[in-house]
């Protein structure tokens, strides 16, 4: 199996397959993807009997996470031609784009599942449900507030009202700016979707998503993360209070995480950290239980009595005191 990155000018050999796997997208949201989303985007393939037999995508998005800036890759368009399936193509991909993005200083990714169970073994938890706000045309509305499509024009005061939303109220949520909503107003009336914006003395109020009543409907779509880089993703956490702990990271898939770290840190100085000598570990826990705890799902009790990890009691006190990135807004579908 020959997994490579293609180059900008191949992407659009992917869209026979893309068309072949996911039949449910209309032609208008191919077109756009395609036009779009690819600009952008890395594209990992295997290639067997001289044609595209599988790929995995990466889409960037810029996320805010504790108030700082990162980068981060969305991993959407997994798929593999049904012919050349249960060849271990697509865990092949998922584990070279992982170790590039630890190569490339990415600190986590994230993707939607068709499944949960395909991407459980590859150390993804499911962090969010998606909760999208929809538009309603029974609703009430403020007296004085007008409710009209938006268009490109709005996008910069869009970005700026959700923006400041955001930041308010979520610790982990997609950066807005102007191009991302001139994007955004595109993938939806691509689908047949447009976004209602919500205007009163010419400030926008709020914004809500106009869909068919399937989608508004139907089950919330989940969001899973899975830590790329152990030390950058400690790094992002905040503290209760003073802390202080030694422990072991085991992860199967980037070496470079097996490692034992010491972290120590307040309430006022963030989290410190260290390389941890072996002799003065007090646990071990894999990739997966320690993505679980950072993003609030679960507690280091929880994750011990999983047989995800191994600690004393003094480290599960200790690791109790990190602020976990539980506020998590990532309504993004490709």
């Amino acid at each position: 199996m020959k997994i490579r990155k293609l180059e900008t000018g191949e992407k659009l050999n992917t869209r026979k397959l893309y068309e072949e796997v996911f039949s449910e997208d209309s032609k208008d949201f191919v077109d756009y993807y395609y036009e779009e989303k690819v600009k952008d985007n890395q594209i990992y393939v295997v290639e067997e009997d001289e044609e595209i037999q599988a790929m995995l995508h990466l889409n960037p998005y810029e996320l805010a996470v504790n108030g700082s800036r990162k980068d981060v890759n969305y991993i959407v368009a997994v798929a593999t031609r049904k012919s050349y399936r249960k060849r271990g193509f697509m865990a092949g991909m998922l584990k070279q784009a992982l170790n590039d993005m630890y190569a490339d200083g990415e600190t986590f990714t994230f993707l939607m599942p068709a499944s949960e169970s395909i991407y459980l073994p590859f150390d993804f938890r499911t962090v969010y449900e998606q909760n999208r706000a929809y538009y309603d045309p029974e609703a009430e509305v403020e007296e004085g507030t007008d409710v009209t499509d938006a268009s490109v024009e709005d996008a910069e005061k869009m970005a700026v009202y959700m923006e400041g939303r955001l930041s308010q109220s979520y610790q982990v949520y997609a950066k807005r700016n102007t191009a991302y909503y001139e994007r955004l107003i595109k993938e939806y009336a691509s689908d047949g979707g447009t976004l209602k914006i919500y205007k009163k003395e010419g400030a926008v109020t709020d914004i809500k998503i106009a869909a068919e009543a399937e989608e508004v409907d139907g089950e919330k779509p989940k969001i899973m993360i899975r830590i790329i880089d152990v030390r950058r993703m400690m790094m992002s956490l905040r503290l209760k209070t003073f802390m202080g702990t030694c422990f072991t990271v085991t992860d199967p898939v980037i070496k470079e995480n097996n490692r034992c770290v010491m972290i120590t840190g307040t309430e006022f100085s963030g989290v410190m950290l260290m390389d941890g000598k072996p002799e003065n570990s007090e646990g071990t826990l894999t990739v997966a239980a320690l993505t679980s705890l950072v993003f609030g799902v679960k507690t280091a009790e929880e994750i011990c009595a999983d047989g995800d990890a191994v600690m004393s009691d003094r480290m599960k006190e200790e690791l109790d005191k990190i602020i976990p990135l539980s506020q998590i807004y990532l309504n993004e579908t490709v």
